[in-house]
């Protein structure tokens, strides 16, 4: 029987996140999890395709839009589960132990639980305000990783091809997800140079303008500036 889950990761130039992703995902291979693993990039000129390359991983490109780099590299899977990750999420040791026992015992999708890679106040109320509206709302977002049943995935009409919030939309038309006790470390480098209340703050009038019915490329717009 062939490994149940495929890997997708995102990338643009994520050569100095990569890596350190990549080597988290090991302890899955000697579960007999991964059945493959697609990177899909969206025109990086920096070392990102030698990494894939060197992990064996199954690349696929096209234009960079986070939600066209998910649908196309979701697209590709071919295991019975899917678990999407961001290039700078690591997740923590044991993880797929984990999530061995989970996709043996449900068919519920999953998330991580948010940490970041960095100390402090700021980073502590972020992170646990995502898993506060992840566990009251059922709302993960991409940073926190998505493990889902391929058949689930497209049933919801999978990532739409959008440059903001295609992970909130995906979200949106899936059964409700559960926490897995499991950390996705990820970066904080954002949060840091606009300062984590601010960040915080713009994040969920974002949320707020999306829900309103503001489209993803104004938000993008708006977001990117």
């Amino acid at each position: 029987m062939p490994a149940k889950i495929s890997i997708v990761i995102p990338t643009l130039n994520a050569e100095t996140a990569l890596q350190q992703c990549l080597e988290a995902l090991m302890e899955g291979l000697s579960e007999g999890l991964i059945r493959e693993l697609i990177i899909s990039d969206g025109g990086s000129n920096d070392a990102t395709m030698q990494i894939a390359e060197a992990a064996g991983a199954k690349i696929v490109t096209g234009p960079a839009s986070r939600g066209g780099q998910l649908q196309r590299g979701c697209a590709a899977a071919r295991g019975d589960w899917i678990l999407v990750l961001h290039a700078d999420t690591v997740l923590s040791r044991g993880w797929a132990t984990v999530v061995n026992d989970h996709i043996n015992n449900s068919e519920q999708g999953a998330y991580f639980r948010l940490k970041f890679r960095a100390s402090g106040l700021g980073a502590l109320w972020v992170a646990g305000w995502a898993n506060l509206r992840s566990q009251v709302f059922s709302l993960p977002y991409g940073d926190q990783g998505l493990l889902v049943r391929r058949a689930d995935y497209e049933g919801a009409g999978g990532y739409p091809d959008q440059p903001l919030m295609e992970d909130v939309a995906l979200v949106r038309a899936l059964p409700p997800l559960v926490g897995l006790s499991v950390k996705a470390t990820t970066s904080a480098d954002r949060y840091q140079r606009a300062g984590w209340v601010r960040r915080g703050a713009r994040n969920l009038w974002t949320l707020l303008r999306y829900f309103a019915g503001v489209s993803p490329e104004k938000l993008a717009q708006a977001y990117r500036r």
